[in-house]
């Protein structure tokens, strides 16, 4: 029997695509489960939408309020094993035909193998290393390309002194179209009748959606912003939100770029001489390594990974600045462009997600699951498979040291070094007590003195947590924090 293809939001490139049959449904209670960030939001209409047209009379496409109108009865389905837990459950409860997943460099039986053959925890780095001697990608035989696996130490250092921008050409832009417009008058409308709930800018489109705007947003990084991807991917200036970075998380989270395309590009610059090898090692890392690395620890942690850990007790619920993604009343010159760059444009870079916003709320132990789906739905990229190693493990440490072995948190002085917020802050990063502390500084202290107990045991956290001893301020610093109104 020949079987239609149902594909999902996460599917929708020519690698998911066999040249059968294709049914796309465009579900509204997919928006409407929780406020969502308005680009987010406009990027997965508008990919489904520009996906549909690509196919032409191939595709039976519906634009529904379930899945379940469509799918529910029909016998004739097979579908590529989809990106969720969820999306898993309702194929499987139906009459449709799972396929292996795609859309990653390892497999989940390759991931499955390797893991059943290590002892102990699963570390990014032994798996990264197993991906590049599996692949070749930058080897030379059995050795890595320059001699060294990890080039981390290169690609370290802060922005440029009195730089505004790096002064890297404007990335490359998609020219929005009918069907932009068309996403933009069904998102006014659905808001407008109370079906969703949107939250953020209504800005150009920036982020690509199809086949060929990705290949097109893939070389215009390959040639104006790779080389200075490395050395400067840990930077943050204010009047530069793109930095050196490659914007391609979304297109390859909807299935439009092959992930193993992207990094034989990329390695292919450092092959012809053309790029640096720190910068293309890093950039390779990245999508081969932890982008692989967290989809398969989604499935190997198990659903229940996200609900069931808070390892350093946080309970403190989001507060209004996040959930409004409004930094008006936001103080902290760093946190309140990394909020407000969210708000313009549903996506900031990895350290902002990391050293401002993520170290912010496991500072103030902000609840980690209300984070989890922050950062789901607010962030372009957002999916239920890339959020939990990233912020339940890597960022709040609430799996206790599953993902990381250490809190990831720093006082100012980090971000002073890293980028250019604190010059005009009327925070001053090297201060911890008084009218003009830090409050990532303050906070940093404040927050090893609320988690000493379930830390005492982490020969990591050895030398802070005696630095914290040490403190004579201690009491008056942890006060001061606990004092600390709002943001």
């Amino acid at each position: 029997m020949e079987r239609t293809r149902l594909i999902f939001a996460g599917q929708l490139g020519d690698a998911f695509d066999d040249g059968g049959a294709v049914l796309l449904i465009e579900a509204r209670s997919v928006f409407g489960r929780r406020r969502m960030h308005r680009a987010k939001a406009h990027v997965m209409l508008s990919a489904i939408r520009h996906r549909a047209a690509e196919l032409g009379p191939r595709v039976e496409f519906h634009q529904v309020q379930t899945y379940a109108e469509v799918v529910d009865g029909r016998t004739d389905l097979e579908v590529i094993d989809p990106t969720s837990y969820e999306a898993r459950r309702f194929v499987r409860s139906r009459q449709i035909h799972v396929l292996p997943s795609r859309g990653f460099i390892t497999t989940e039986e390759e991931f499955a193998t390797w893991a059943g053959g290590r002892k102990g925890r699963l570390l990014l780095e032994d798996f990264y290393r197993n991906v590049r001697l599996r692949t070749g990608m930058l080897m030379e035989g059995n050795s890595p390309a320059g001699g060294q696996w990890n080039y981390d130490h290169d690609n370290r250092q802060s922005p440029p002194k009195g730089a505004v921008t790096l002064g890297l050409p404007e990335p490359w832009w998609p020219v929005e179209d009918d069907i932009d417009a068309s996403v933009r008058e069904d998102l006014d409308r659905w808001q407008a009748e109370g079906l969703i709930d949107l939250v953020g800018a209504d800005e150009p489109r920036r982020f690509a959606v199809t086949g060929a705007e990705a290949i097109a947003a893939l070389e215009d990084f390959v040639a104006s912003r790779l080389n200075d991807f490395g050395p400067f991917e840990d930077a943050t200036l204010t009047g530069d939100w793109t930095m050196a970075h490659s914007l391609l998380s979304v297109p390859m989270n909807l299935g439009v770029l092959d992930p193993r395309h992207v990094v034989d590009t990329v390695a292919g610059e450092y092959a012809a001489g053309r790029a640096p090898l720190p910068s293309v090692e890093g950039f390779v890392r990245q999508v081969m390594g932890w982008r692989d690395y967290t989809w398969h620890l989604y499935w190997h942690l198990g659903e229940n990974y996200r609900y069931s850990n808070n390892h350093l007790e946080a309970t403190n619920d989001l507060p209004r600045e996040f959930l409004e993604l409004d930094a008006s009343t936001i103080e902290a010159n760093c946190l309140h462009h990394a909020i407000d760059g969210v708000r313009q444009h549903g996506w900031a870079h990895h350290i902002q997600r990391l050293m401002i916003i993520g170290n912010w709320a496991l500072q103030r132990g902000y609840d980690p699951q209300q984070l989890d789906r922050w950062f789901t739905d607010m962030f372009v990229d957002g999916t239920p498979w890339v959020m939990p190693a990233n912020v339940i493990g890597m960022s709040q440490h609430a799996d206790g040291g599953i993902v990381a072995t250490k809190p990831y948190t720093s006082g100012g002085a980090y971000i002073n070094k890293m980028s250019d917020h604190c010059g005009g802050c009327r925070f001053d990063p090297k201060v911890r007590l008084g009218e003009n502390a830090c409050p990532f500084t303050g906070g940093y202290w404040a927050f090893l003195d609320r988690v000493e107990l379930q830390l005492k045991g982490n020969h990591r956290m050895a030398q802070p947590l005696a630095g914290l001893r040490r403190l004579n301020d201690r009491e008056q610093v942890v006060h001061q924090e606990s004092l600390r109104d709002g943001l």
